[in-house]
C-alpha cells in the first residue's frame, strides 16, 4: 500500500468562553471533528499538538475558557469538521469569539529551487462561533472596525474616523436585520395547529 503523506499542517488558534456549566464531557464531544481527525480515540490523547511547543487543546474550567493552539496533518478535508466543530461550539459559548485556522504547504520548501517556480498553497481562514446570531456578528463587527482603523491610521486621525466606524455599523445591522426578517418568514403562522415539532433554530458559524 502507498504511503500518503498529508500535504497541509493545518493549525487552530483560538479562545473561546464557555458556559459556567459546561463540563469536560461537554468539551471532548465538541471538539470530537479535531481529536478525531488526528486518529485519536479521546480528547486527553488527541488534544496533544503535533508541535511540542504548541499547549494543544486546553479547556481550563476555573475560568470557563477553551484554549486552542493546535497543529495537525491533514488535507482540504480537514474545513469539513472545522463546520462541525463550529456548530457544536456554538452550543457551548457563552460569547461570540473567532477561531484562526492556517492551512501551511507541507510540501512548498522556498529553499528548493525546482518548487520556486510554484506558488504555495497556504490559506488562511476565520470562523466565528457564538451563542447567537447577534454575538457572532458582534464580534465580526469588532474584528472588521480593527482592522479598517488600522490601515486608515496610516493616512487620517483616529478622531477623522468615526464616520467610517459608523458606515460599517450600518452593514452588520443592515444585516442582522435581513437575518431576523429571514427567520421571521420561516415561521409558521400562529394557530396552524399543523401539530409537527420545530427545533430551534441553531445557527451557523459565519464566515
Amino acid at each position: 500500500m502507498a504511503h500518503y503523506d498529508p500535504p497541509f499542517e493545518i493549525h487552530v488558534h483560538g479562545e473561546v468562553s464557555l458556559h459556567p456549566d459546561v463540563k469536560v464531557g461537554d468539551v471532548q464531544e465538541a471538539l470530537k471533528p479535531l481529536w478525531q481527525y488526528a486518529g485519536a480515540r479521546s480528547l486527553a490523547e488527541g488534544s496533544i499538538s503535533a508541535y511540542e511547543e504548541e499547549p494543544g487543546l486546553q479547556f481550563d474550567h476555573r475560568q470557563h475558557l477553551l484554549r486552542m493552539c493546535w497543529t495537525v496533518r491533514g488535507d482540504e478535508d480537514f474545513r469539513r469538521n472545522i463546520d462541525d466543530m463550529c456548530m457544536n461550539l456554538n452550543e457551548l459559548a457563552s460569547t461570540g469569539a473567532p477561531i484562526e485556522v492556517t492551512f501551511y504547504d507541507a510540501e512548498y520548501d522556498e529553499e528548493d529551487e525546482e518548487m520556486r517556480e510554484e506558488d504555495s498553497r497556504d490559506d488562511f481562514m476565520i470562523v466565528f462561533v457564538g451563542p447567537t446570531p447577534a454575538a457572532i456578528m458582534q464580534v465580526q463587527r469588532d474584528l472588521l472596525v480593527q482592522d479598517v482603523i488600522a490601515l486608515m491610521e496610516r493616512h487620517f486621525d483616529a478622531s477623522e474616523l468615526t464616520g467610517v466606524v459608523g458606515e460599517v455599523d450600518k452593514l452588520f445591522t443592515q444585516r442582522f436585520d435581513a437575518l431576523v426578517e429571514s427567520l421571521e418568514i420561516g415561521k409558521p403562522p400562529r394557530g396552524s395547529g399543523n401539530g409537527g415539532h420545530r427545533g430551534r433554530n441553531k445557527p451557523r458559524h459565519l464566515h
